[in-house]
Formats: C-alpha cells, structure tokens, sequence
C-alpha cells in the first residue's frame, strides 16, 4: 500500500464471505484474490480485497502516472486491437474487452493482521457482521459441453494437418460449456470452488451484474520495478490417489518429451515476447519445466524474467506479450486465426487476464482459465477448457486432459 495502512487484528474466516456479500450488496465492482499459501516462484496473487464505484475509461487505464490502484480483466478478444484478427465466433455473453474500476477500499490479509487504505469505522464492522450467509447456497447450473467428442476430435485433426502444411507448430484449442440458471450464487460457487480446488491465482470478480469466479493455477505477467515475470504452463498430469501413484506421475510427467515439447515452444515464444520491451541481455529462462503440485494435477511451469527497456508502459507491454503464449500457440498471429477457424465459441474474458495494477505501474495478472465466466442479468455462464495440440498428440488424451481441467467446476455447478 502507497501510504501507511491502518491495522486491524483479522477477524474470523467466515468474516471474508461475509465481505464480499457486505461488498455486493454496496458496489458495482469488488475483487478477491487469494494465493491460498502455494509456494509458487515468484510468489501467488496476495491475498487482498478490493471495492469500488468508479469505473474506469480507458484513458485513465493506459495513463502512466496514477495516485490509485487500478483491478480489472482484460478479454482475450482485445488481441484484435493489437494485430489485425477478429472474433466472429458466437458469444454466450456481451463482455467488455477492457473492464477496470478504481478501488476506494483496498484491504491486505497479512498474517493475523488486516491493513485498510482507509480507517474502517465502527459502522463498517457492524455492518459485515450483520451480513447473513445463506443456507444452503445455490451454485447449481446444468451446463452442457458446446462440442461432442466427434466434433473435438475432428478439429484437432484438423489442427494436426494445419501443423504438417506448416502453418503451426502447437495450437491451444478450446472448447466450452454453458449453462442457463434462475438463481445462481457466484459468491457461494466461489467459496466452493476455492475449498475443492486452492489455486495460487484464485480471485472472484464483480463488474455489475457480471462475473469471474476462478480458480486460475497461470500467471500471466508479474511486473516487480523494472523487472517482468512470464509464467507459461504447458504440461499436466493428475494427481495420484496415493502417495506412489502421485510420485509416479509427477516423474512421468517431468520425464515426458512431449510435454517438455510443448512447454519449450510456449517458453521460446514467451522469451520472444518479452525481448521486445527488456534490456538487450536481459531476457532469462530462471527455471525450465519446473514441476508443481497442485490440488487436482501436476503442472509443468517455466519462468521467464527479464528487465525492461527504459520508459516502457502497460501498453507497450500488452502490445508485445498479449494474450498469453499459453493460450494461444506458435506461432502466435496465424495460430490465433487458426484458433478463431476451427473453436465454436468467442472466448471473451476466458483466456484472457485478470489483475491489479499498483500506483507505482507494477502489477501482477493471471491467465483466465479452470473459471466461471457469468452475468447475473441475462442468467447464463458459461468456461472454457484446453490443451495443447501439437503433431504427434493423441486427440483422446488431449480430451481427458479437458475432462480433467474441467472437473472442479462441474462439480461446483452440479450443486453437491
């Protein structure tokens, strides 16, 4: 925080639910984010809460020179600003591109101790213990997959041949689910989300009437001062249900040829990236195919620094890097246009970037992904899941590894 917080001992944890229904109930924008303890490289989102009323125009997001923090989401589609691509897919919901506000309270969860931006009055606390949680929480939707098995295997197929005519070496294709609903609780799906699968990039976000529960394991980017940090995952296995199993499949997957692969081409495009705004020199794989546990799979992360050319702006940044290398493919422009061809379904927020941006310009943001995108108005949601298609990939295998992202969120959204 800019200036010296006001601190308060931290209440009980039921008291951060009560929070965010206190904030929903007073705001049109709020946002959560939580690491959940992961030691993680280069450290997970803190833990930190955020509301506010003022939107952002996109004047005061691009400005350099701001006295305020600045929380938002930036949709996958913006790629279209930045290179001369467009979405023509069906879109489940009508979302903004760019959708930032300007906290008026910012609160950092430290330890045992809760440090405000302002001085949080007698009324504050009263009110947030009044706030009633509701019970039982409704966070069932029945949602249906957008593609069939067939038509999945078909388009990786045809991803397959565009990658023998020379036209990509690796494509992250995507497939939807959506649901319609009645009553849909965010805030409980969030909470249950985060207690069935902890991601060191968890965050729920509210923008009016619509929303981003996530349960994200990406980063993005990091910026620290003059140095910026990629994260690129490619490669996941599951989980084993003992502790055998669970060493088993993490050396299978550290061992694997073709995740290391995949990994490699999203972390040489990752380096590209970031080459064009850093110091000539500076640009650093700190650990290729690190391998992390997470609460449902092992992930294979690579980190990627660098130090950033003089007088370089978020702008400058998203123009070189977004959207992020993962998400998309190799290489980047014409596997983006083979993406848009052959996925049923305009991404949106998904796959895109939700993050904060301090007063000083350094900021941290996540990959939308393993998260629920939905408006509260028009009573649909809806998420998206992929992997990386690659030459010799096996199109069954790469439609369990959706199954297997996909699967904390159905369970969420069944409502058990």
């Amino acid at each position: 925080m800019k200036s010296t917080p006001f601190i308060y001992p931290l209440p009980d944890p039921l008291w951060i639910e009560k929070l965010c229904r206190w904030a929903d109930a007073h705001f049109d924008f709020f946002a959560f984010t939580n690491g959940n303890g992961h030691e993680y490289p280069e450290e997970p989102f803190a833990t930190r809460f955020f509301a506010g009323n003022n939107q952002l125009t996109e004047s005061e997001l691009w400005s350099e020179s701001t006295d305020f923090k600045k929380v938002g989401v930036i949709g996958y589609d913006f790629k279209n600003r930045l290179e001369k691509l467009k979405s023509d897919n069906f879109a489940f919901l009508d979302l903004p591109e760019i959708c930032f506000f300007k906290p008026s309270i910012c609160l950092e969860f430290d330890g045992e101790y809760l440090l405000s931006n302002i001085e949080l009055k007698d009324v504050f606390w009263e009110e947030i213990e009044r706030t009633k949680l509701p019970f039982p929480s409704d966070t069932a939707c029945i949602v249906n997959p957008q593609l069939s098995k067939a038509d999945y295997l078909a388009k990786v197929l045809a991803i397959q041949n565009h990658i023998i005519e020379g036209n990509t070496y690796e494509s992250n294709f995507c497939q939807a689910y959506s649901g319609a609903f009645y009553n849909w609780d965010p805030i409980a799906a969030y909470f249950k989300l985060n207690k069935i699968s902890p991601m060191p990039f968890s965050a729920l976000f509210k923008a009016k009437s619509q929303w981003i529960v996530s349960a994200s394991p990406e980063r993005y980017l990091k910026r620290t001062s003059g140095k910026i940090i990629a994260q690129p995952i490619k490669g996941t296995i599951k989980r084993g249900k003992s502790v055998s199993e669970d060493t088993a499949n993490k050396e299978i997957l550290a061992s694997s040829e073709k995740e290391q692969a995949e990994n490699l081409m999203i972390t040489d495009l990752m380096r590209n990236d970031l080459s064009k705004v850093s110091k000539t020199g500076s640009v650093e794989v700190k650990e290729l195919f690190g391998i992390y546990p997470l609460p449902r799979v092992f992930q294979m992360i690579s980190t990627v620094t660098s130090q950033l050319k003089e007088g370089v702006s978020f702008s400058d940044i998203l123009q070189a890097s977004f959207p992020m290398g993962s998400m998309t493919g190799a290489p980047k422009i014409r596997t983006m246009e083979i993406i848009d061809e052959l996925e049923s379904f305009k991404r949106g927020w998904f796959s895109g970037a939700f993050g904060v941006i301090e007063e000083n310009g350094d900021f941290d943001f996540s990959v939308v992904i393993r998260s629920i995108i939905a408006d509260l108005e028009v009573k649909n949601l809806y998420f998206g899941v992929g992997s990386a298609i690659t030459y010799d990939a096996d199109a069954y295998q790469e439609y369990d590894e959706c199954s297997l992202k996909a699967q904390a969120i159905l369970e969420v959204l069944s409502g058990k």
